[in-house]
């Protein structure tokens, strides 16, 4: 058995950190903020720097609040998020394009003949969403020099000088062929990134160097995009099961085993993990906005924060006729919209604040229950069980909402940051390939399950009216007369 690691989990608006004991759970905590700058145009952007000082410093702070030597590093990384930097020195050459941002959205109007073949390819709809069209944006607009990576790879490189990526991530790129788990020579040259050297792409639980950065010299073991190692932390490996992260955005994932199942309902097809060279997969969905809409709440004065959804939203009975649709950052799965901007519709002189939050606590909801309705379109079963993590699981009306639009029951996870717990397991696994994925992961067992409270019809009248506001968002603008 291993001893406890140090996982973290770099993140959109912070970087968590965990000390992880296999048999006394979690040791030590601390985060440290990180804060992308929201732009015109649909544009964010972070300080390469920002990122890397910010694992460091949580790092520190967990290792200082455990207070036991550790035996390893694991790092869990946004995904989609990517710069340019010089592999010599280390120096970022421009700084980090964030996940959701929208510029990169005439690359893929550039390719749109060749839509179709990116998916089979990849198992990735053509969407600026994905690192591809980003990169190709940065060698169009920014720079040809150094390399242009996910984030994950500059991080690692200086950490220990390695240039790697997970397997995952790599497949977060849509240059990552899905069945071959190696990078298509084809994507590259459709992109017009043909020339660019790629990082070496490596096991989840691997050996990826050793770093100071910490303290100690220690290797670091584990690497993983972040939804995928919150998958693996939930125990979502089986058939009728599958996880939702509710953070900045909310995604839900379903595993489909040692053979990827490209989706005919709108999901992503991904590598879940790979692990002892075994590849896994999944079904993806996002809903880009979450928590990132509650702190849009939050800047408009309706609420103070995310704290604040059960004691506001709870002030009334029902969100009183008004339909949120929080594609505040474009609608992703199952529509693929990007440019469809969010609505609040059904507003009166008598909307109150509480109204405003169910509403939004329903359009996460209902997206959600769009994504597992998807999910059990290619996989021809119904899900039976949601898990769920993320810091608005802290909400129990998102949670009871959830369960409701549902019918489903919901499980909320007993740790909010599963993501760092599944880095954990990866970063195990790594440290000692004699352990099995049952041995690293911790045995699942919910804070909380929300059962269903509303009949399957008011379930779906409300459902049926979340649709209908995305409709109309989808529909075309009536012409100029």
């Amino acid at each position: 058995m291993t001893g406890p690691v140090l996982a973290i989990d770099q993140g959109t608006s912070g970087t968590k950190a965990l000390v992880v004991c296999p048999e006394r759970g979690v040791l030590g905590s601390a985060t440290a903020p990180v804060h992308p700058r929201q732009l015109p145009g649909s544009r964010a952007e972070v300080d390469p720097a920002e990122l890397y000082d910010s694992v460091v410093a949580a790092g520190r702070r967990a290792l200082a609040a455990a207070g036991v030597t550790v035996s390893a590093v694991g790092l869990a990384n946004q995904g989609e998020t990517v710069l340019a930097w010089d592999p010599a020195t280390g120096r970022p050459l421009t700084d980090a394009i964030v996940w959701h941002d929208k510029r990169a959205e005439d690359v893929c109007r550039d390719l749109a003949p060749r839509a179709a073949e990116l998916q089979q390819l990849t198992g990735l709809p053509l969407d600026a969403y994905f690192a591809a069209p980003k990169m190709a944006w940065i060698r169009r607009n920014l720079t040809g020099q150094g390399v242009v990576t996910t984030t994950d790879s500059w991080l690692v490189h200086r950490l220990t000088g390695s240039f790697v990526t997970d397997a995952a991530t790599a497949g977060r790129t849509q240059l990552l062929d899905l069945d071959g788990v190696a990078w298509s020579p084809a994507a590259l040259d459709a992109f017009g990134l043909g020339g660019e050297r790629l990082p070496e792409i490596v096991d989840a639980g691997c050996r990826a160097g050793t770093t100071t950065a910490f303290g100690p010299e220690l290797p670091v073991t584990g690497l993983l995009v972040d939804q995928q190692a919150a998958l693996l932390a939930q125990r979502v490996t089986e058939p009728g099961l599958a996880k939702c992260t509710y953070g900045t955005g909310a995604f839900l994932l379903a595993p489909t085993g040692e053979m990827p199942r490209r989706s005919g309902a709108g999901l992503v097809s991904c590598v879940a993990w790979r692990l002892a060279g075994r590849t896994s997969y999944c079904l993806d969905g996002q809903v880009y906005t979450a928590a990132s809409a509650v702190g849009w709440l939050t800047g408009l004065g309706v609420i103070s924060g995310a704290a604040d959804l059960d004691t506001v939203g709870s002030s009334v009975p029902d969100s009183g006729g008004v339909t949120f649709v929080p594609a505040l950052a474009g609608l992703a799965a199952p529509w693929w919209r990007g440019e469809v901007r969010g609505s609040l519709t059904g507003l009166g002189l008598d909307t109150a604040p509480g109204h405003v939050v169910r509403a939004l606590c329903e359009g996460i909801a209902a997206q959600v229950a769009e994504l597992a309705d998807a999910t059990a379109t290619d996989l021809a079963a119904p899900l039976d069980v949601l898990r769920a993590d993320g810091g608005l699981t802290r909400s129990a009306l998102l949670m009871q909402t959830q369960a409701d639009l549902l019918q489903r029951p919901v499980e909320v996870s007993a740790v909010h940051d599963a993501t760092a717990l599944g880095v954990a397991a990866a970063a195990r696994l790594g440290l000692d390939p004699t352990l099995t994925v049952a041995d690293a992961v911790p045995a699942w067992r919910p804070a909380a399950v929300y059962e269903p409270r509303i009949t399957a019809d008011e379930a779906a009248a409300r459902r049926a009216e979340f649709r209908a506001a995305v409709d109309a968002l989808l529909a075309p603008a009536p012409a100029a007369v």
